[in-house]
C-alpha cells in the first residue's frame, strides 16, 4: 500500500485547519490519507477501564470530527482513521516514519504573522526523518491561491508562489524535490532565495566572495544560485522558478520573501545522534514568523 499523507489530529481549530490542508495535498499527489490522534497513555491508568473506555471515546469523537473537515475540504477522499498510543511527540515522530508526509497544527498569532509553535509541534519537526509541515488555525484553501481580480479571497485563481530556502554552498537534493514538485502539483511558480553576507573589514571568511564592489558580488552568487537550480530546472521545464540571492540575513531574506506564499519549504540536517535534534536558526525562525504553511525537509 502506498505511504499516506498523515495529519495529526487533537480536535483544536489547528489540527483541523491542518488535516483540510493534509486532504488538499493528498489529492495534489494522489496519495491515500491518514487521520492520526495519539492517546496520551500512563502506566497507573494501564488497569483502568473507565479511564481508558473515556479516552477511546474521545480519540473516536476527534477522528469523526476531523473527517467532517476534510469531507468538507476534499469532496471524495475517504480517511483512514487511526489512534495511536504513548506520549504524542514520540507517536506522531512514529507515523511520519510510515508517512510520505506530517501535516500538524501551529495557531496563528492573532494581529500578527507567525505560529505559536506547541512543544510537540516543535519535538514532532526536530525528531522527524521525513518531510513535516506546520499549518495555521487560520489557513484555508483561499489563503493557497491568489486574490481575485477584484481583490477578494478566490479558490479558482492560481496558487501563490512556492518559496524555497536554499544555501548554495550546501545545497539538498531531497529539499529541492519536495518544493519543484509542490510547485509542479499546484502550477505555481517557485522562487528560490539565498542570502549571503558581504566579507567583513578583517578579510574575507570561508566561502565569501573577494569582489570589492556590491554589484560584481551580487551578480557572483545570483550565477552560483542559478546553477544550482539549473538542473532541477530542466528536471522540472513545467516549473518558472525565480532565483533570488540577496545580501541579508537568511531568516529575513526568506521571511519577507515568503510573504504571501502558498507554501515554504525549507531544509534541516538530520543529527547524528538523536538526542542532539533540532531545528537550526532559520528553521526555527521559519516557524515562528511565516504566514504560510511550512513545510520542514530533513536532509543529511
Amino acid at each position: 500500500m502506498m505511504s499516506p499523507v498523515a495529519a495529526g489530529v487533537d480536535g483544536s481549530a489547528e489540527s483541523l485547519a491542518a488535516a483540510a490542508w493534509a486532504a488538499r495535498e493528498a489529492v495534489r499527489r494522489e496519495w491515500p490519507l491518514m487521520l492520526v490522534h495519539a492517546v496520551n497513555w500512563h502506566p497507573r491508568e494501564e488497569n483502568d477501564e473507565v479511564a481508558y473506555a473515556m479516552r477511546q471515546n474521545v480519540a473516536r469523537r476527534v477522528l469523526r470530527q476531523a473527517e467532517a473537515r476534510v469531507r468538507t475540504a476534499a469532496p471524495g477522499v475517504q480517511p483512514v482513521l487511526a489512534q495511536v498510543e504513548g506520549p504524542a511527540t514520540t507517536a506522531l515522530v512514529e507515523v511520519a516514519e510510515r508517512s510520505e508526509l506530517l501535516v500538524l497544527g501551529s495557531r496563528g498569532l492573532t494581529g500578527f504573522a507567525g505560529f505559536l509553535v506547541g512543544s510537540v509541534a516543535r519535538g514532532v519537526v526536530a525528531g522527524a526523518r521525513r518531510p513535516v509541515v506546520l499549518v495555521r488555525a487560520e489557513e484555508d484553501e483561499a489563503d493557497e491561491h491568489l486574490p481575485a481580480g477584484d481583490g477578494s479571497a478566490s479558490t479558482r485563481t492560481g496558487y501563490r508562489d512556492v518559496v524555497l530556502g536554499l544555501d548554495v554552498g550546501d545545497p539538498c537534493d531531497d529539499v529541492m524535490e519536495f518544493a519543484f514538485e509542490a510547485a509542479r502539483l499546484r502550477r505555481a511558480r517557485l522562487r528560490a532565495v539565498h542570502a549571503y553576507h558581504a566579507p567583513g573589514p578583517l578579510g574575507l571568511g570561508a566561502g565569501d566572495i573577494a569582489l570589492i564592489d556590491e554589484p560584481r558580488r551580487a551578480e557572483e552568487w545570483q550565477g552560483f544560485l542559478s546553477a544550482v537550480l539549473q538542473p532541477w530546472s530542466d528536471k522540472y521545464p513545467e516549473v518558472q522558478t525565480l532565483a533570488t540571492a540577496v545580501e541579508d540575513k537568511a531568516s529575513n531574506a526568506l521571511l519577507r520573501a515568503a510573504t504571501g506564499a502558498s507554501l515554504l519549504v525549507v531544509g534541516r540536517r538530520l543529527a547524528e545522534r538523536p538526542v542532539r535534534a533540532r531545528t537550526g536558526p532559520v528553521t526555527h525562525a521559519a516557524l515562528l514568523h511565516a504566514d504560510c504553511p511550512v513545510a520542514v525537509v530533513p536532509h543529511e
